[in-house]
Order: structure tokens, then sequence, then C-alpha cells
């Protein structure tokens, strides 16, 4: 089976107008600040929770704004659109807060100190911890039933 030649496809494509090439290329460099941030920002930020807003705040929206060069490159191609790329953005964003949540919560509650430095509630629960009340005389809550 032979394959098409890569320089006669290239030349049977429509051509982009300047100003989607211009929009094309500034979603691609701004997304790839993002990603980088993001990235540096997970190898040097100093624990968990710090590292945490690198790949969930600015990776999610470096690699947003590649999938948007990549829906208007597309679009400008084949004259349709398409909704993989907007499936794959709405995923990205659901998934990514939600993710680095329950990682937050975890790490949250496999290192919680045992102390008074948290400020008083107004009600008989501690602050977002599974619903455990305040009366509860062991060192480890449980969670009510």
């Amino acid at each position: 089976m032979k394959t098409p030649d890569v320089i006669a496809v290239v030349k049977d494509l429509p051509p982009i107008s300047l100003t989607v090439e211009i929009a094309i290329s500034a979603c691609i460099i701004i997304g790839g600040i993002f990603i980088f941030i993001g990235s540096l920002g997970l190898l040097k930020l100093p624990n968990l929770m710090t590292r945490l807003h690198a790949p969930s705040k600015a990776t999610t929206l470096g690699v947003g704004g590649c999938l948007v060069a990549s829906m208007l490159t597309f679009w400008q191609l084949n004259g349709e659109f398409h909704i993989q790329e907007v499936l794959i953005t709405f995923f990205l964003f659901l998934t990514a807060p939600v993710t680095a949540h329950f990682l937050a919560k975890a790490h949250l509650h496999l290192h919680r100190r045992h102390d008074n430095s948290i400020p008083p509630t107004d009600t008989d629960h501690h602050w977002s911890t599974f619903g455990t009340t305040l009366n509860q005389d062991s060192a480890q809550p449980k969670p009510q039933r």
C-alpha cells in the first residue's frame, strides 16, 4: 500500500486567512506558555498542596489553548465544526479541578493536626471533615452513620 505524498496533500489544502493563522499561533503560544509554567510549578513548588495548583490550573489552561487552536485549524481547513475538541476541553475542565480537590482532601485527612489551631465553627461539626462532631473524644474522628 502506497502512502500519499505529504507535499501533494499539503498543496491540496485550502488557504487559511492571515487573521485565523495569527489567532491559531497565539492560542498555541499562550497554551505552550501555560503548560510550561504549570510543569515548572509542578517541579519547583515545595509541597503537595502548592504543587496541586500548577497542573490543575495552568496546565489545564495550556491544553485548553492548544485545543482551541486545533478547533480553529480544522474549522478553517474542513469548513465544518467538529465536536471532538469541544468535548475534550469540556471533560478536561471538568475533571482536572475535581481530581485536584480529591487529592487535596486526601492529603488534608492524612496529615491532619489535632490541635486547636483551626478556628471554631458555629455548628457541631469540624471544618469539612466527613461530618464528625466536635464532642467525640477519640483522637481519630469517625464518620457519623
